[in-house]
């Protein structure tokens, strides 16, 4: 059994903003721009869990030009599926059934004050990944359709060939409760940094001595800690 970490969602360099984080520790996933603008949906028509466009969190200077611009929403939590053509990325290929894709992401406080860190979002029981030359059309029509990669034909000719595809099972989810996984150190030129917390890594390791989270490559859990993470993961609502 293989479980792969992966950062998603909007960020201060995508996005511009972090997600909310609300004090019951609910929260918002919200997806990075759709940089082909060929979606039709925007954070102005896209509503989140607590009701909201998703437009209302970000500053309120940029809510009306942000309204308007359409969203990468990708993972998608409703058929689970996940899409990346990106050469970091490619490992995903190697998923198999009934292994773990876990998400997490940077959320900030919105009703109270919290700094940002990063939390875990949710999580994919793999049920099929490989490369779309991997898969045939009926996989594509049956398994994939609702990918932001797959339902816009242009894109997916366009990145085909280095498209990496993962369809999560029913027992994913998306989890109701954020789990704080970040603690803040210091790099070595003195600036700030997202690492993975000491009790984080108790539950998934330190990745080889490659503690940092903020925006790294897909992290793979070393053999030793994969029963006790995937016992952890699956405990999540």
């Amino acid at each position: 059994m293989k479980i792969a970490l992966l950062r998603i969602g909007v960020d201060t360099g995508t996005g511009g903003i972090h997600g909310p984080l609300f004090q019951d520790r609910s929260f918002e996933y919200i997806p990075i721009p759709d940089g082909f603008g060929v979606d039709h949906r925007t954070y102005g028509n896209v509503v989140g869990r607590h009701g909201h466009p998703l437009a209302s969190y970000f500053p309120f200077s940029r809510r009306a030009a942000i309204a308007r611009r359409s969203v990468h929403l990708d993972p998608e939590f409703e058929t689970f599926t996940y899409g990346d053509p990106t050469r970091p990325k490619a490992g995903l290929s190697t998923l198999t059934r009934a292994d773990l894709l876990v998400f997490y992401g940077g959320l900030q406080g919105w009703d109270f004050v919290c700094d940002p860190s990063l939390y875990l979002f949710g999580y994919f029981e793999v049920e099929a990944a490989g490369r779309a030359d991997d898969f045939v059309e009926e996989d594509f029509e049956r398994s994939f359709s609702a990918n932001f990669h797959v339902r816009h034909r242009a894109v997916f000719e366009q990145q085909r060939n280095e498209l990496v595809l993962v369809k999560g099972s029913p027992r994913s989810r998306l989890l109701q409760k954020a789990v704080r996984i970040s603690e803040q150190a210091i790099n070595c030129a003195g600036q700030p940094l997202h690492i993975l917390s000491a009790d984080m890594r108790r539950i998934f390791g330190d990745f080889g001595g490659h503690v940092s989270i903020q925006r790294s490559p897909t992290r793979w859990v070393a053999p030793e800690f994969v029963e006790k993470a995937a016992m952890f993961v699956r405990g999540l609502r």
